[in-house]
């Protein structure tokens, strides 16, 4: 195509299986997990990571999963979870087959100095160290506060310095980089490999989340990087989408169609 021709990294051939972060359904999850699955799935999804899950049990979570023909990857856990209840977060990840753990936000008191930072950064080695014990790989999901400087330098590098690559790895949320001025290749290239996870997500010119395809970000160029990135799954997201059924097969349009 003529974009294609426009880029030095352009996508070679289709990304891999394609997933959902469930927190863009929650609305539908709440009414009914099986039938959400079930739609997801049709759609043409082949994965899903979870945010909750719906006051059922990790082996109901494993049967409606497999009932749909998906598998979860991962899911996210609140913080104070891992602090308080996370040898039971772990067991309940592998009775539903996940690899993966992800903190999607730390609270904004514990966040604002570098110092803070950096105890988290010893936390998350904690918890990582823990996790891998039991199976389970570790990562951090950022938002746009990440990359607000703070004393001159980036939260998120000092974060990501200060962990175990071996232990603690990136989600990384593509919209959410983009909206808080960073810059998802200088985060490939300067943290190769460590990228396994990525929140798919559009932003238009004015910054306003959308459905990825219909925005601005140039995804030819972010994942013609994946192989230097480390990216073997990839979640769609909109944080609040008007149909989110129609959002994600929207979504799904436009990235089952990229590169091929």
């Amino acid at each position: 195509s003529e974009l294609a021709c426009t880029h030095t990294n352009v996508v070679t051939g289709p990304l891999g299986p394609l997933g959902v972060q469930l927190y863009t359904l929650r609305q539908e999850m709440a009414r009914s997990v099986d039938e959400t699955l079930a739609r997801v799935a049709e759609i043409g999804y082949r994965e899903v990571e979870f945010a909750g899950y719906f006051g059922r049990s990790p082996a109901e979570i494993r049967q409606s999963l497999d009932n749909a023909g998906l598998r979860a990857p991962a899911a996210h856990i609140d913080m104070n979870a891992m602090l308080t209840d996370w040898p039971s977060k772990l067991e309940a990840a592998n009775t539903i087959g996940m690899q993966y753990l992800v903190v999607p936000s730390v609270p904004q008191e514990m966040s604002l100095t570098l110092d803070h930072w950096r105890a988290l950064a010893d936390m998350f080695n904690r918890g990582a160290a823990e996790a891998r014990d039991a199976g389970i790989r570790f990562a951090y999901h950022n938002h746009a506060r990440e990359f607000t400087p703070i004393d001159g330098q980036i939260p998120f590098d000092v974060l990501f310095e200060q962990t175990d690559p071996d232990l603690v790895e990136i989600e990384l949320d593509l919209f959410w980089i983009v909206h808080g001025g960073g810059d998802p290749m200088a985060v490939f290239e300067r943290w190769p490999g460590r990228v396994p996870l990525v929140h798919v997500k559009d932003r238009t010119e004015k910054g306003v989340m959308t459905e990825v395809g219909s925005g601005a970000i140039d995804w030819e160029e972010i994942f013609g990087a994946r192989d230097v990135a480390g990216i073997r799954h990839y979640f769609v997201e909109h944080d609040e989408p008007l149909d989110g059924l129609e959002s994600v097969a929207a979504s799904f349009d436009y990235l089952s169609r990229l590169g091929t």
